[in-house]
């Protein structure tokens, strides 16, 4: 029986990949790659020549009898894209099932945007929270936001450009005006730090289009913070959210309540309009 390995690659500089890396993708039977295009040209980096087999989200259920087949003769590397596979990548479900089958499974160190944009945003990294990529819809991505308002952690997400300031806009409704970093293109040529607050970022990304691969960061809730107070329009709009929700409507007055700092019965008001 073979050892299933978790193998990390760049995420954009081809240097960013450790020496055991290499020599797991060297030495196994299999590489499991979320894209074979994309895995080929670093191993042609390397003159890496194992066998490939694509592992991504559309075949990932169809595959596992291939990648277990091949575990039984030997090792196999599982890698994705760019970064830690399993991280907004394809690889849960090969996991799951390869500890369910009793094979060993051995995660190594390496690249990942999310660690890479935190360490580098100037937010606190005592404590941090990874939601992955954030709802497209708009009512879905409020009532997700609404969720992380009284988390104390930075708040870490994917996003794709062309949602960016839509994205940033509602973190402002429903976060308020608070630290946020938008880390581009990291470890590549044209990497890119923009930090301030969330209306600092909308400003320069509605005049200046954002390109690339995007790591959004928040600063989490401060406790007893004062300085940013809720005005009406942004009540309604925390109202509004959780009711489309499904949510009593005594239960989301008292929650807008607590957190916009308004009284209760002035918010269950509003809520009635």
């Amino acid at each position: 029986m073979g050892t299933l390995y978790i193998v990390p690659t760049p995420i954009g500089n081809l240097e960013d990949i450790t020496l055991r890396a290499l020599r797991i993708l060297r030495e196994a039977s299999l590489l499991a790659a979320e894209d074979t295009r994309t895995t080929r040209k670093l191993l042609s980096r390397y003159e890496i020549s194992t066998p490939l087999t694509s592992y991504h989200e559309h075949n990932k259920l169809a595959k596992l009898d291939t990648i277990f087949d091949a575990l039984a003769l030997g090792d196999v590397a599982l890698v994705s894209d760019a970064g830690t596979p399993g991280i907004s990548d394809p690889g849960y479900e090969l996991i799951q099932e390869a500890l369910a089958r009793g094979i060993p499974v051995v995660p190594l160190p390496g690249p990942s945007a999310v660690t890479a944009a935190l360490v580098a945003s100037g937010l606190p990294t005592d404590r941090f929270l990874f939601v992955g990529f954030l709802p497209r819809k708009a009512a879905a991505l409020r009532a997700a936001l609404q969720e992380l308002v009284p988390l104390r952690a930075t708040l870490i997400a994917y996003e794709s450009p062309n949602r960016l300031v839509a994205t940033l806009e509602a973190a402002r409704d429903v976060l308020g005006d608070r630290p946020a970093v938008v880390a581009r293109e990291l470890s590549k040529l044209h990497e890119d730090f923009q930090r301030g607050t969330i209306s600092k970022l909308i400003d320069h990304f509605r005049e200046n289009e954002p390109r690339g691969e995007i790591t959004l960061l928040f600063g989490g809730a401060v406790e007893n913070d004062s300085s940013e107070p809720w005005d009406e329009q942004r009540v309604r709009r925390a109202l509004a959210d959780r009711l489309a929700q499904g949510e009593p409507r005594s239960s989301a007055a008292r929650a807008v309540a607590e957190a916009s700092g308004w009284n209760r019965r002035e918010v269950y008001n509003l809520s009635l309009d």
